[in-house]
């Protein structure tokens, strides 16, 4: 028995009814994935080095609004600026829908919040194509185990809630790869998938995401079981040419306002890594797509026999080859760079999970009850500690590293993860070990443990990572009138943020400016800038990061 909805997704999204749990098991899902999704992404403020730029880019597009005149004579929204200063590194589809998400909810929410915000959205789109592609290749269920092992996977938690552009691109990416899954069986729909997902892949993160997906196509297109459909074929290439218009006209436009900018992120986006990154990108992936990686692995071997001639095996194995060719050669070493590879694997590895052996599958589920356990357990243990003193050389370890010497006891964090570790607590006890149980317990250990260390833990990492207190504190100590701040020894996301949190953009130290912010290391000042200069104000932002800043006026 399938849903009978009238629109144009039923074949693809029918779900079987006659096997009993199967609602229970699909409501699981959305309860996961809502709550992996919502928790981090709202209740503190901008943190570097990722979000830095972004919180001052998104700034600058609130400053010069679309409908302005000087938001076109100046081309902020065409060539991202930061903190006054130009930062085109990536195209600016992702800021401008974080600006207006920041815009739309800027009376309730602060504008990095709001910002975050867009970023679930956008997770919630490379969830959804993830979902429907696990499906498409394997068989109906396999979209759910598809989910809970991409959920799982270690290195995408944090990056899935931080305000980067790199999260719009893995949606556009993995909306590509669903069309290209599609493609045998409805050409059509797969077509405008593939234009769309190229075209949101290249406008938000450039050139290296849109190779992927034009790259892994021009190989599927020569595959026989591609060859032989001439309306398959067909779909993939019209897909290509339906992006093009878009992705020329923001080059051209950004050629108009920004000629001299375009001409260098060009030649950056085609130089070449030497030597390249390949072999870190491979250590990376060993903890950061797990438990993908290793699934995936499995079912190569398992499946090795139909692995060259089956459309599933050749359309992943493809896109992580020259997935993984690209980022080794023109990425720096980033995990965040990792992020579109974990997309093959995954797909590789809800299909494999119902092959393993019961032993594997066993020592896959306890690893994971141990680990996620033991996460849950120290982030109980430090919130403790910090919120009684004891034991006290953990508090004082904690102390030291957020600058807090208590926390306040937030009743509702509290019951949120009082609750959320009842729950992990109770599914360990009641589970039924099966291969499938085993992805799905592992996605649950992963959703708890990052919900619990966000609800207790979030104030101490926080008041170690933000910046908003040092930089408000600094603005209320400027003189009424000055000409301009020039700034030594500052790196770049220090600025970005002290633009975004205090309005103030630094300029060169040559500028001849009136006042002069120097960073040094806490307690060292290794700068003089002379006697002609006398101190205003000073500040240190945490003991961890050891920085400390003074700002000085000219006589």
């Amino acid at each position: 028995m399938q849903f009978f909805i009238d629109h144009d997704w039923q074949e693809n999204m029918a779900t079987p009814r006659a096997k009993v749990g199967e609602r229970a098991k699909t409501h699981l899902l959305i309860l996961l994935c809502t709550i992996w999704l919502c928790v981090g992404l709202i209740g503190h403020s901008p943190w570097k080095p990722f979000e830095s730029q972004s919180a001052s880019i998104i700034q600058s597009l609130i400053d010069h609004p679309f409908l302005s005149a000087q938001s076109w004579t100046d081309g902020h929204w065409i060539a991202p600026v930061s903190a006054g200063h130009p930062a085109l590194e990536t195209p600016p589809l992702f800021y401008w829908v974080a600006t207006a998400f920041s815009q739309t909810l800027s009376p309730l929410l602060p504008i990095h919040d709001a910002a975050r915000l867009s970023v679930g959205i956008w997770m919630l789109v490379t969830l959804l194509m993830m979902g429907l592609s696990g499906r498409e290749l394997w068989n109906l269920g396999a979209g759910r185990q598809t989910n809970f092992i991409f959920i799982g996977c270690l290195g995408l938690v944090v990056s899935a809630h931080t305000i980067m552009p790199e999260v719009a691109a893995l949606s556009g990416i993995s909306m590509a790869f669903y069309a290209l899954t599609l493609v045998i069986r409805k050409p059509v729909r797969a077509m405008w998938l593939l234009a769309g997902g190229l075209l949101i892949a290249f406008l938000s993160a450039g050139l290296l995401p849109a190779a992927m997906v034009a790259g892994t196509t021009a190989g599927v297109i020569f595959l026989p079981v591609i060859r032989q459909r001439m309306e398959a074929k067909r779909a993939l290439l019209l897909g290509i040419t339906l992006a093009l218009p878009g992705i020329i006209l923001w080059c051209l436009l950004c050629q108009q306002w920004a000629n001299g900018l375009w001409a260098a992120w060009w030649a950056t986006q085609v130089t070449v890594q030497i030597p390249s990154n390949h072999v870190y990108f491979m250590r990376t992936l060993a903890w950061y797509a797990w438990p993908a990686l290793p699934l995936a692995l499995w079912g190569i071997w398992r499946f090795r026999h139909a692995v060259l001639n089956t459309y599933r095996f050749q359309l992943s194995l493809i896109f992580f080859v020259w997935a993984f060719v690209l980022i080794g050669f023109f990425s720096d070493r980033s995990e965040v760079n990792a992020l579109p590879l974990l997309i093959p694997l995954t797909a590789l590895a809800a299909g494999s999970i119902e092959t393993l052996k019961r032993g594997a599958a066993g020592a896959l589920n306890w690893f994971g009850l141990i680990l996620f356990g033991l996460l849950i357990a120290i982030a109980w243990l430090g919130w403790w500690a910090m919120l009684t003193g004891h034991p006290i050389r953990l508090y004082q370890r904690l102390a030291y590293l957020s600058g807090l010497q208590t926390i306040q006891l937030s009743v509702l964090y509290g019951a949120i993860a009082v609750a959320v570790t009842l729950i992990w607590l109770s599914g360990v006890i009641r589970s039924k070990h099966s291969n499938r149980s085993s992805a799905t317990n592992w996605a649950i250990g992963m959703t708890c443990a990052w919900t619990v260390f966000m609800s207790l833990w979030l104030p101490m990492i926080e008041a170690a990572r933000t910046y908003q207190p040092i930089f408000e504190d600094m603005r209320n100590h400027l003189p009424a009138h000055y000409r301009c701040i020039s700034s030594r020894n500052i790196g770049s996301s220090q600025a970005d943020l002290l633009h975004y949190h205090a309005g103030i953009r630094l300029t060169a130290e040559s500028a001849g400016c009136d006042l002069l912010l120097i960073e040094d290391q806490p307690g060292k000042r290794h700068t003089s800038p002379g006697t002609e200069w006398s101190l205003i104000w000073e500040g240190e932002q945490s003991r961890q990061s050891k920085e400390s800043y003074r700002l000085l006026q000219h006589r």
